[in-house]
């Protein structure tokens, strides 16, 4: 069975078997890991390592990569930004990375890149005076043969609410959809810092994933929501202002596939029509390791193994 027939058929299941060697194929995996891997602190992170591992990736990037909360609970636990690398140099050498980066982070919900090339950062992201990116963002380069790949990661704001808001406020900023214009300047600050630098960006190899907390038009069949409504002005910027394309419509352009154990979509992985026309294989990953359980004991919001899905994408560079 091929990739769009197993999407059809409503399980999105990447190839566990599928290599990377020949010709310089190379493979990217993206996974929001919850809260630093939660769930994994039960078995010193084995079944997530042993997991990856099997997916054979080339580059990971990581979203809420630090460790927030003590086993099994919702009782703080933070991680330092140096406790947090020695933690993935030690998971990654499970799965054979030897290089880490941490994006910036202006609060505990950093980005983390693994990977068995060396990158070099261009830009880490936390905002100015104006704007706010309130989980941060990075972007990254790395060669591979003789191309130049350019990675931007992302996490933005998660609330209905806007940013900042008094509490006494938020139910008002609520109604109002605050967080959808909020987010939609996070966007386009974090575009206008990398991907619009570039004049011909379209035809260079870019990348740029993430949790957006925000739902595209794309898949409107789903949500049915007003065609003037808020929730879509993220994903409007970014195809109305940049050259980036959306991975997964474009690869799976008849269906829509949650991303979260919520049912949504807002897991993306958007590339440049050069990147683009590189892509071999791309799936949002949910098998029998992956697929979100809510956590029995209804813990804060927590599920196992995150309550977000892995996307798999194999370019032949």
């Amino acid at each position: 069975m091929n990739f769009k027939n197993m999407l059809l058929a409503a399980a999105v299941v990447f190839s566990l078997g599928t290599t990377v060697s020949a010709k310089r194929n190379v493979r990217l995996l993206y996974w929001n890991v919850q809260n630093g891997m939660w769930d994994g602190q039960t078995d010193d992170y084995l079944r997530f390592t042993d997991w990856v591992k099997q997916q054979q990736p080339d580059v990971c990037v990581w979203c809420e990569a630090v460790k927030l909360y003590i086993t099994n609970t919702a009782d703080r636990e933070v991680e330092t930004e140096e406790q947090c690398l020695q933690r993935w140099q030690r998971l990654a050498a499970r799965y054979g990375h030897k290089y880490i980066y941490l994006s910036a982070h202006p609060d505990n919900y950093p980005q983390l890149i693994t990977s068995r090339f060396p990158f070099e950062p261009v830009k880490l992201i936390r905002g100015n005076q104006d704007t706010i990116v309130c989980h941060g963002a990075s972007w990254y380069t790395t060669k591979i043969g003789r191309k130049r790949l350019n990675f931007v990661s992302l996490h933005t704001w998660p609330q209905a609410y806007g940013y900042n808001v008094p509490k006494e406020q938020r139910e008002q900023s609520a109604r109002e959809r605050g967080g959808d214009t909020f987010r939609r300047a996070e966007m386009e600050y974090i575009c206008r810092q990398t991907i619009l630098t570039h004049k011909n960006a379209e035809k260079e190899l870019w990348a740029m994933m993430g949790d957006f907390n925000s739902v595209s038009r794309v898949d409107n069949t789903k949500y049915q929501f007003d065609e003037e409504n808020s929730r879509f002005l993220v994903h409007d910027y970014i195809r109305q202002q940049t050259p980036y394309i959306d991975l997964i419509k474009t690869f799976y352009p008849d269906s829509v596939v949650s991303s979260t154990g919520g049912g949504a979509r807002i897991d993306f992985m958007y590339l440049t029509p050069a990147l683009n026309e590189k892509v071999v294989n791309a799936a949002i990953a949910s098998d029998k390791y992956t697929t979100p359980v809510r956590n029995a004991q209804k813990i804060s919001n927590f599920w196992h193994p995150s309550d977000h899905l892995p996307i798999i994408v194999d370019f032949r560079l």
